[in-house]
């Protein structure tokens, strides 16, 4: 049941124009954009897209873990798709569990494009994988329990509106393509506890300067992923 509504959520993700448009298409355009044109200096060693190739994975993971996910999930439930699913021998974790899945089927095939287009354009990874990979499924859970408590509180139209809007305020303020040594002290020290934030910053500490494990930005994502999924199992609302 798991796997069957695991590959059904994500032909649906595939189908939708509009979610390929947001986790497929704008990062992969923004990583080319800003690595060809000098648009935004970059702090750091290396090429260009050494900068923006960790930030935009990281972004990659939010616009499907966050934004996609709360759109999706919050017209579901504004439709009564959600309702009915409940009330069907799927159980409700089971549900819950296949849209993690499909997020992260999606999730491998965005880092797959995102990495070969980076290498095609002079990307030097450094590092350990598995920091890599800790920080993309922390981030991953943070950015999942943040969307599903959108969808499940708001509105479908609020939450496609303030998925949105996050997405553009976390893509300007987040360190995906601006660094945040370029804010104020005071605002960046507010900055760096966004997850976007630690989730950029540790993926271009370890993949750019070949750093060990960030555990501080770890410890943000781990706190922020807590919160989240576990605001978002009190507070989600099936109806």
């Amino acid at each position: 049941m798991l796997l069957a509504q695991t590959a059904f959520e994500t032909k649906m993700l595939l189908r939708n124009g509009e979610q390929l448009l947001l986790t497929v298409v704008i990062p992969t355009v923004l990583l080319v954009l800003f690595s060809a044109v000098d648009v935004v200096t970059v702090e750091g060693p290396g090429k260009r897209v050494d900068f923006l190739a960790p930030g935009l994975l990281a972004l990659a993971v939010m616009s499907t873990a966050f934004t996609g996910q709360a759109i999706a999930t919050g017209f579901e439930r504004r439709y009564g798709v959600l309702k009915r699913l409940g009330a069907s021998p799927l159980p409700r974790w089971t549900l819950l569990t296949a849209k993690t899945g499909c997020v992260l089927v999606t999730e491998v095939l965005q880092v797959a494009l995102l990495s070969v287009i980076a290498l095609a354009l002079g990307w030097s990874p450094h590092g350990n994988p598995l920091a890599v990979a800790a920080l993309l499924v922390l981030g991953t859970a943070a950015f999942s329990g943040l969307g599903l408590l959108m969808a499940g509180t708001l509105k479908a139209e609020a939450t496609l509106a303030a998925a949105n809007l996050v997405f553009i305020l976390l893509l300007l303020a987040g360190g995906v393509i601006v660094p945040l040594g370029r804010f104020p002290d005071a605002v960046r020290s507010a900055l760096e506890l966004l997850p976007i934030s630690a989730l950029s910053d540790g993926l271009r500490s370890v993949l750019q300067h070949g750093s060990g494990v960030p555990w501080s930005d770890l410890g943000i994502l781990a706190g922020w992923a807590v919160l989240g999924l576990a605001a978002a199992a009190r507070f989600f609302r099936w109806e």
